[in-house]
């Protein structure tokens, strides 16, 4: 079901852009940025997250998860606006108080990549830049999409990382948004998100291959400081390996998620486990995946053919990565430092605050913290 352009127009006036579309158009001093929630749209249910400041720190002001029926968001695709929007509706009052949220679109419908442009670029001259290499780069015209950049770093020129989405998709967000009541303040990839949660965003920190390894789709996205300028999708989730340890070791549901937790791929030595064997496929096929992309970027060259700066590390995020033993795993196959990513590094240093979401369940909630810490911070406009 399509939303109607009018949808878009009247909620987001004089749309150019994802990311900066409300505040461009609205700029608004983050002191005056009303409260707002970060609202995650998956295929299986909604999530949301909302913070409150405390001295130098946040506190989770709600959180909670709804289940969606099948078949009304399919690959991040609405597929049925009006039941999207009574779900939100549902949830409004959940908020406590709260009626704005930040968003995160789908990453399999977006074309992310980077490019040079001139030093001190005007923003109007940078789009129009961007609209000229839309035949080159992106299968859609620039009258059928949103798009946005943010500025990575200069150089001899400046790189910035591009996102375009296609406008029809974008827009049946924004209705689903005005039908549950809710003011929809921006909408970003869902790799931007996360790493607003996890990236330092400092010059130093490494490229990094993000990892979101969720229950039925692995989200893959090469950051640099923070932003997102390469992003891919594979239908390869941890929900694989409980249908597996369901069928081929006659395990409960609650019983596969034990093993997966507790025992996963850290074998017993001399003992046979039909549950590791059950596991390793889906974990083997991932690892494929990861050094796949590793190795592409590795050998990848910019657009004047210049190597780019290799992938440093890999970032595991997502309700799947909790496998045991899956970084160290991901680790040996392509021979660089793997870990699972700190949804909370800026929210709390834990000295005198524990979020209530244990460390576990909170990487399911990744996307909806680096949405609601967005307005919060000081890169409020980005």
């Amino acid at each position: 079901m399509k939303a109607t352009a009018s949808g878009l127009r009247a909620h987001m006036p004089r749309v150019q852009s994802i990311s900066h579309a409300l505040a461009r158009a609205f700029p608004t001093p983050t002191l005056l940025m009303p409260p707002a929630a970060g609202i995650d749209i998956s295929d299986g249910s909604i999530k949301w997250l909302s913070l409150t400041s405390s001295g130098n720190e946040f506190r989770v002001h709600t959180f909670g998860e709804l289940p969606l029926a099948p078949g009304i968001v399919e690959s991040g695709l609405i597929r049925d606006v009006a039941a999207l929007g009574d779900a939100l509706q549902s949830i409004k009052h959940e908020l406590h108080g709260i009626s704005c949220a930040h968003a995160a679109l789908p990453e399999e419908a977006a074309y992310v990549f980077s490019m040079q442009v001139p030093l001190d670029t005007p923003r109007q001259q940078v789009l129009r830049m961007i609209e000229f290499g839309f035949e080159d780069r992106v299968p859609i015209p620039p009258s059928a999409a949103v798009y946005d950049f943010n500025r990575i770093e200069p150089g001899v020129s400046e790189e910035i990382n591009v996102v375009v989405f296609p406008r029809d998709i974008a827009e049946a967000y924004v209705e689903a948004f005005k039908l549950g009541g809710i003011t929809l303040l921006s909408l970003e990839i869902e790799a931007r998100s996360i790493a607003r949660a996890v990236s330092s965003g400092e010059s130093d920190e490494p490229i990094t291959l993000l990892v979101d390894f969720g229950r039925e789709r692995t989200g893959f996205a090469v950051l640099k400081r923070g932003f997102p300028i390469f992003t891919s999708t594979v239908q390869a989730g941890g929900e694989h390996m409980t249908r597996a340890l369901t069928g081929k070791a006659s395990m409960t549901a609650q019983e596969a998620e034990h093993f997966k937790n507790e025992i996963g791929l850290t074998a017993v030595p001399g003992k046979a486990s039909p549950g590791i064997e059950a596991v390793s496929g889906t974990a083997s096929a991932l690892a494929d995946e990861v050094a796949r992309h590793y190795h592409y970027w590795d050998t990848r060259r910019n657009e004047h053919g210049d190597r780019v700066t290799p992938v440093g590390r890999v970032l595991l995020v997502g309700g799947s990565s909790n496998l045991k033993g899956l970084d160290e795993y991901i680790a040996g196959r392509i021979q660089a430092p793997t870990e699972v990513g700190d949804v909370w590094q800026h929210v709390t240093s834990y000295d005198g605050y524990i979020p209530p979401i244990n460390k576990r369940h909170s990487l399911q909630y990744a996307t909806a913290i680096g949405l609601a810490l967005r307005g919060l911070t000081s890169e409020a406009s980005v």
